[in-house]
């Protein structure tokens, strides 16, 4: 049964069930009468201490900032130290320290002991062995500078800086700015490595002859197959200006015998026709639909038949939404206006509309680093 409501709508049982319990909870006097019952006041604080962590969370993300401005982990690396001592070796007046160190310590970050010193906590001391994770951090100041305008953003953000940090994505070709390119590709490369082991450690590439990693940077994903893979040939496929470093890489880490590259842009040029798997590690969010159905249709073209495509990168929950692929890339990718996280059916119906055939979502064991979806053609 429907009832209509005042705009002339029919609401459905559900709709109806939802509007009364979205007007209960959010009735302060159901709040109070909730408060006093055991498990119901459970509910409520854990719920209030929720909505307090997200009202809180830029400044936790700046007290993270600070951490790693001020290089607390290589400070606090050997032994605990005490606020003065702190103080002194960042310049941070002892009674601010004390408030960043006891909100470091909140979350995690530090750990005070009972002489007052102060120690690293288990994510303080964990965060200098996560490859590229600092970088990160540090270069986030630009993402928060356009959400700080959070109203302005969601309704146009056709002005943020992070396009101008990620110019690459708008199409750019050879004559890339050197520095420009040197930070794009000291930064990814630092983070790729993560997704290199993650998307390596669910990847079988036993029968794989020659791997093309298109978009591949400075080839960390492709020296990391190299090395799992003793047998497989690496080619990678980049803007000329970033995949420069490319060949000192694999000539440092021996691979310089069984890997080359081409320099060029997927936007303007063919893909090299040479390998029977091609890898695309963090491409397909930096672009918009029509670039990514453009590039996975050269993909296919360059493939044999029987040919694998490999698709690893953050991605929406779709359906379920997750805080690593909505709460934090999907904003990312629209501060870099060209790009978007996509679910995995989503990247899977992309695929599929390329020619590509028995699509199929690897689970991984860490989906924040990254997702994989690989297909075939036929």
């Amino acid at each position: 049964m429907a009832l209509a409501d005042p705009q002339g709508t029919r609401k459905s049982l559900k709709d109806r069930f939802y509007a009364w319990r979205t007007a209960l909870v959010g009735s302060r006097a159901f709040q109070q009468k909730a408060a006093r019952l055991p498990i119901a006041a459970s509910i409520a604080r854990k719920d209030g201490e929720a909505l307090f962590d997200l009202v809180a969370g830029f400044a936790h993300s700046q007290i993270l900032m600070a951490f790693v401005e001020f290089d607390l982990p290589d400070h606090l690396r050997v032994q605990p130290r005490t606020l003065a001592d702190l103080a002194s070796r960042t310049g941070v007046p002892e009674p601010r320290m004390k408030v960043l160190a006891q909100g470091a310590a909140a979350l995690g970050l530090m750990t005070r002991q009972s002489d007052g010193r102060y120690a690293l906590g288990r994510l303080g001391a964990a965060l200098p062995g996560i490859p590229g994770l600092s970088q990160m951090i540090r270069h986030h100041d630009v993402l928060y500078r356009d959400l700080s305008d959070p109203v302005a953003f969601f309704r146009d953000g056709s002005d943020t800086e992070l396009a101008g940090f990620w110019p690459y994505v708008f199409g750019a070709s050879g004559d890339v700015d050197q520095d420009v390119a040197a930070t794009y590709s000291e930064l990814m490369a630092d983070s790729q490595t993560l997704v290199a082991e993650e998307a390596l450690a669910h990847l079988d590439l036993s029968d794989t002859r020659t791997l093309l990693d298109v978009g591949g940077g400075t080839g960390v994903f492709l020296a990391a197959a190299g090395q799992a893979y003793p047998h497989l040939n690496l080619h990678l496929f980049d803007l000329p200006a970033v995949i420069a470093p490319a060949a000192a890489r694999f000539e440092r880490e021996g691979l310089s015998d069984r890997a080359d590259t081409t320099g060029g842009s997927f936007r303007t040029d063919a893909l090299p026709i040479c390998a029977d798997t091609i890898s695309l590690v963090r491409v397909l969010y930096d672009h918009a639909d029509e670039t990514v159905a453009m590039l996975l249709t050269k993909a296919h073209a360059a493939l044999p038949s029987g040919g694998r495509i490999i698709v690893a990168e953050p991605m929406s929950g779709g359906g379920t939404p997750t805080r690593p692929g909505d709460a934090y890339f999907g904003p990312y990718c629209m501060a870099m206006r060209t790009g978007k996280a996509r679910s995995a059916n989503e990247i899977s119906g992309l695929l599929a509309q390329a020619g590509f055939r028995d699509v199929k979502t690897v689970k991984t064991g860490r989906p924040f680093v990254t997702g994989m979806v690989c297909a075939c053609k036929a």
